[in-house]
């Protein structure tokens, strides 16, 4: 016997007319949907008229169904995966799942759908050209402080889900680390009440605290400038001598011949005065 396919199933974030003609179809025709809250995919089953057998598949089980999951496609069932909302394993449960079938060539079909990164970036006004996706910041102080940090100087967009009873605390804590920077808060995507808030993070967390938000949030962030960014890299290298540079970016990996010729560049100097002082390395 054939064994069977898990189809990744892209479903609406909000409005119902979002699904598409192939995940409709998908739904109707495979045996078992896996669910990240059944209570939610019910409601979606039946606004469609579909009834299916559905298995509870949510972030505290997931490793310990893989195994279920395997014994149905191999006994040739086809298994939908869906999310609450949007696109599954996306800051959902599925991927540990996925890894299994790829590792072990089981066949996989991913019928896509909306997603609120997409839906949200492409309304903020903030650059969508580059972006970085960083989901939901960890509430462990430690972690969340080690991924602001490193955010410091991307240059790309920024984007990040966020709960709106944890709102205040991320937004003060962005703008600890990243500064004043532009902002664009979407909530409640393709709902009834759907809102972008514009506006610098100083004035956002005034609004925001006067004025706290419901449902589902998407910020999108501006990244640090190139310019920004190239005028602090030399202020750092203006305190530095020739022979720390060349010491450093030989410690990168550069050759020392590249090494003098990066920092000569940098300094606005002759490779000669460089290699001068530098000789001894």
């Amino acid at each position: 016997m054939n064994n069977g396919i898990l189809y990744i199933v892209g479903t609406p974030i909000g409005n119902l007319k979002d699904i598409t003609l192939r995940a409709i179809e998908t739904l109707q025709n495979v045996d078992i949907i896996l669910a990240e809250d059944t209570r939610q995919t019910i409601k979606l089953l039946n606004h469609l008229n579909i009834k299916k057998p559905m298995i509870s598949y949510h972030r505290h089980n997931e490793e310990s169904k893989i195994n279920q999951v395997v014994e149905l496609l191999n006994e040739g069932k086809n298994v939908a995966l869906v999310s609450d909302a949007g696109m599954p394993i996306i800051s959902d449960p599925g991927q540990y799942l996925v890894k299994y079938l790829v590792e072990n060539k089981y066949k996989i079909e991913t019928v896509p759908g909306v997603t609120a990164i997409t839906t949200a970036i492409v309304k903020s006004s903030i650059n969508s050209t580059r972006f970085a996706f960083e989901g939901f910041l960890s509430i462990n102080k430690k972690q969340r402080k080690e991924r602001l940090e490193s955010l410091v100087n991307e240059t790309r967009t920024i984007v990040f889900y966020e709960a709106p009873h944890k709102l205040n605390y991320t937004l003060n804590d962005i703008y600890s680390y990243l500064g004043d920077r532009d902002i664009c808060i979407a909530r409640e995507l393709t709902k009834l009440h759907e809102e972008y808030i514009y506006g610098k993070l100083s004035e956002i967390i005034k609004k925001v605290n006067e004025n706290p938000l419901k449902g589902e949030i998407v910020l999108i962030i501006e990244g640090k400038s190139e310019k920004e960014l190239n005028e602090e890299n030399l202020q750092i290298y203006a305190n530095k001598t020739y022979t720390q540079l060349v010491q450093e970016f030989m410690e990168l990996g550069l050759e020392k011949k590249e090494a003098i010729k990066k920092t000569a560049k940098l300094k606005g100097v002759s490779k000669n005065q460089v290699h001068k002082e530098c000789i001894s390395i």
